[in-house]
């Protein structure tokens, strides 16, 4: 169990850092979805939150006794991070059960939700 939310955590924390110092691969596909969303927020200031909130999230993981507020975080990002599929096809499927290198970047993200679920969960008497 240590070494999952080790993982989990550094997977995080990389990525989110990675969108506080605006070198995310994932950053022109975040502002597409702000723009199609929420175009009210500025994108430089949205995606250093959003970077903010993955590297919390991750450091979060690290520590059992917030795994509730961890679970209620790990899934409100998740929710979030599948929006592309449905607000920006184009990007994102190539064709039925096709994803393009981004919707494979997305869908990959079934494989944290098992991990954060075996993580989070609460442990059996």
């Amino acid at each position: 169990m240590p070494l999952s939310r080790i993982l989990i955590a550094i997977i995080y924390v990389w990525f989110g850092l990675l969108k506080v110092i605006t070198q995310s691969p994932a950053n022109p596909l975040v502002e597409k979805l702000l723009d199609r969303t929420l175009p009210f927020i500025p994108f430089s200031i949205f995606i250093i939150c959003f970077g903010l909130f993955e590297t919390l999230l991750g450091i979060l993981f690290l520590i059992p006794r917030y795994n509730k507020i961890t679970a209620v975080l790990f899934t409100v990002h998740i929710f979030t991070t599948f929006l592309p599929l449905i607000f920006l096809p184009r990007i994102t499927w190539e064709g039925i059960f096709l994803p393009t290198l981004e919707g494979q970047y997305i869908i990959k993200n079934i494989a944290l939700i098992a991990l954060a679920v075996h993580i989070l969960r609460k442990p059996r008497d």
